[in-house]
């Protein structure tokens, strides 16, 4: 057990528990912050919240990735369970009637080859009545607890967030979000009937960032338009990545030339949300 929380607490050596000073005045410049990620089902916000974590994390950026979906639990679907120190659950942390930082560092899960980062979500088999039900008391003490334990943080948000307390709490909560959609009829009709759920407030458009997801060569910049608006950014269609998304590997690199292009995306993404 110990050598597991020492693992934990490494995050990595230079991190979150022990940064040196240089490193905290670094980390300071950067925008930092929250980031939810949200979109219709099938356009990528996963595939985007991995990759941006991973850039950050090779950057030796302490970053958490909050994977927020209890009916098909993410987890296993992002890289192999032997990439993982060990399995907790986010169901344990949502389950306490109180949410601690504490708490929430005991249930992180470390990754093997990317010392930067750690992961929270829902574990195989898990859904969202594997525990008692939570309130939007608990979802807003983890986000809380989050901003203070690590400077970057991606949430995973959930496609449907009318029974979703933790990923509406994220789109609520967050410093940005990044809005995505396929340039097809299915996405358009999706995003018109959940809006309407944020019309809140709280919920501020104006720290929202369009992303047009998986376009193809052949999807033209009107088509684009007409059915998204304007983007704030484009990510193209790689093998390279679907290929990783089928094998569930997401944490691999995009070497291949057809990857190029997204990888300059998630590049400009980071700069614009996190300043790095």
């Amino acid at each position: 057990m110990r050598v597991r929380w020492n693992k934990l607490l490494n995050f990595k050596k230079k991190t979150i528990f022990a940064r040196s000073t240089e490193e905290k005045t670094e980390e300071e410049i950067l925008h930092g912050g929250v980031l939810a990620i949200w979109g219709s089902p099938g356009s990528g916000k996963t595939i985007l919240a991995t990759k941006l974590a991973k850039y950050l994390a090779d950057k030796k950026k302490n970053v958490v990735l909050l994977l927020c979906d209890m009916t098909a639990p993410m987890l296993p679907c992002i890289f192999p369970p032997s990439d993982l120190e060990f399995e907790k659950s986010l169901g344990s942390i949502l389950a306490a009637t109180h949410v601690s930082e504490a708490l929430v560092k005991h249930n992180m899960i470390t990754h093997k080859k990317l010392s930067y980062l750690t992961i929270l979500g829902m574990l195989k088999g898990e859904n969202e009545y594997t525990y008692p039900p939570y309130s939007e008391i608990q979802a807003r003490e983890l986000i809380d607890s989050l901003r203070k334990i690590a400077p970057f943080v991606i949430i995973d948000c959930g496609s449907y967030i009318a029974n979703d307390i933790l990923s509406a709490v994220a789109l609520m909560e967050s410093d940005s979000v990044l809005r995505l959609a396929n340039c097809d009829l299915k996405s358009i009709s999706y995003l018109s009937s959940q809006l309407p759920l944020l019309g809140d407030s709280k919920w501020d458009a104006d720290k929202q960032y369009k992303i047009g997801s998986n376009l193809k060569p052949q999807q033209s910049l009107d088509h684009i338009s007409q059915a998204l608006g304007s983007v704030a950014f484009k990510l193209p269609h790689s093998q390279e990545v679907e290929e990783q998304y089928l094998a569930g590997n997401l944490f691999e690199d995009l070497t291949m030339k057809d990857s190029r292009v997204f990888r300059k995306e998630i590049e400009k993404i980071a700069k614009e949300v996190f300043g790095c």
